[in-house]
């Protein structure tokens, strides 16, 4: 039953790790640079299963994908870093997409809390059937 808590921590981490790379997305969107130097790369996160054998043991980060650096050219004449035809770059992120990434990654989160409560309880009953 240990497998359990060590399924769910990890999966928590995993998602915890997602957020993460999401908020700081969110975070970088409108991060301006000149149109010669590379756009704000977003991070993807890469979650692997973690096999025990032929069990499943939980699930591990197996890295983190970094976005085009190309961005887009925004025409900002007015900006200190607009260039001589008036473009900067930002980053190339779709808002509606991060959020999605951040609803899915926060559900994922509360899945593996709540499922961490579960266990717990089921400990506990154990343990209280043990003293009866």
């Amino acid at each position: 039953m240990f497998e359990s808590l060590n399924i769910s921590g990890s999966g928590m981490y995993v998602h915890q790790n997602w957020m993460d790379a999401v908020s700081d997305n969110i975070a970088n969107i409108n991060t301006i640079r000149p149109s010669n130097e590379a756009a704000f790369q977003a991070r993807y996160v890469v979650a692997q299963s973690v096999e025990d054998g032929s069990v499943g043991a939980g699930v591990r980060v197996a890295g983190v994908e970094l976005g085009d650096d190309t961005g887009r050219l925004v025409y900002s004449p007015g900006h200190p870093y607009a260039d001589a035809q008036g473009y900067v770059r930002q980053p190339d992120i779709d808002l509606g997409d991060q959020m999605t990434q951040m609803v899915m990654a926060q559900r994922g989160y509360q899945a593996n809390t709540a499922n961490l409560d579960r266990v717990r309880a089921a400990y506990q009953a154990a343990i209280q059937m043990g003293r009866s």
